[in-house]
């Protein structure tokens, strides 16, 4: 087998060992939720044989591990339980919710990336500068201030204030695509100035470090200018650190959306699972756990791909 063969079927192998223990861990953390799950459901005025009956029919008498292989059987065939508050079945419930967040997600991220990319070149460009110094302040604004802050304060200005955009980010099947956008023109950009920070500051920082090489400072002596040297030198070495940080962050925007789309009132993935928090559902968080899990571990592994490929040295450990 080739060795980028290799070290790719190892990634793979690992985030799948990595997925099945967090799985073990979203499921000892369900159950060691304080209160009683049957209770919540029945309520307080429950007979002592209703809330028997229950917990026998949800299987709440079997032993922790065999109500564990259960539901990741179930996982595996595509089954993911029914949601104890409405019945419903829970992959059916998530699929409109999934593509939600993605949707929110994916607009994030075409603006952020590109603008994080282009504001770390222009850093480093002109870096120690006047234009560095501005953009380095901004990111470390943006950085300091929570999300949930950053959403309050734009909903201030341009809902309340302005009334350019409406304040809670309803969104519905068929809705049209203008009117989906100025929906969520609001989260993503709150997301947007939540990611962006970071991926400017390492992209900067990225570059930086490749800029003190001997084959950069070669390329100066021959009288490139600094762009160029930046453009043909600089940036191609260090793109392999960029793209783990743009992953990484990309991950965020999918997992890190359940503070953004409970202030907005989204109808994605983060407010599907607060509000089944709320009503102690402990299938639909298992459920929404392991998704948002599986994404993380599956972006990251992609970018654990990506820089091998980037990067010729990784191939070769030794």
């Amino acid at each position: 087998m080739a060795p980028i063969l290799k070290l790719i079927a190892q990634r793979l192998a690992l985030g799948v060992l990595l997925l099945l223990a967090v799985s073990v861990l979203i499921f000892a953390g369900t159950q060691i939720l304080p209160g009683d799950v049957a209770q919540s459901i029945l309520g307080q005025s429950a007979t002592p044989q209703a809330l028997a009956n229950l917990r026998e029919a949800m299987g709440l008498n079997d032993p922790a591990y065999v109500r564990y292989f259960k539901w990741l059987g179930g996982v595996l065939t595509g089954d993911l339980g029914t949601a104890l508050s409405s019945g419903q079945d829970i992959a059916t419930s998530i699929k409109g919710r999934l593509w939600n967040t993605l949707f929110l997600a994916f607009w994030a991220a075409i603006v952020s990336v590109p603008l994080a990319i282009i504001l770390g070149l222009l850093a480093v460009r002109y870096r120690n500068g006047f234009v560095d110094k501005l953009i380095s302040g901004l990111a470390l604004a943006s950085t300091s201030l929570p999300e949930f802050l950053i959403g309050y304060v734009l909903v201030f200005f341009f809902a309340v204030k302005l009334q350019w955009f409406p304040g809670i980010s309803t969104v519905y099947e068929g809705m049209p695509f203008g009117q989906r956008m100025q929906a969520i023109a609001l989260p993503a950009t709150a997301l947007t100035l939540v990611v962006l920070a970071h991926m400017m500051r390492m992209t900067r920082a990225a570059i930086l470090n490749v800029m003190q090489s001997a084959y950069v400072e070669t390329a100066e002596l021959k009288g490139l200018s600094a762009f160029n040297v930046i453009r043909k030198h600089a940036f191609p070495n260090a793109i392999a650190p960029i793209i783990n940080v743009v992953m990484l962050n990309l991950a965020f925007l999918i997992v890190g959306v359940v503070v953004v789309e409970v202030i907005f009132v989204y109808p994605g993935m983060g407010q599907y699972l607060v509000d089944h928090v709320a009503k102690r559902d402990v299938p639909v968080v298992q459920a929404v756990g392991l998704i948002f899990a599986a994404v993380y571990i599956g972006l990251n592994i992609i970018a654990d791909i990506a820089a091998i490929i980037a990067n010729p040295r990784l191939r070769h450990p030794k």
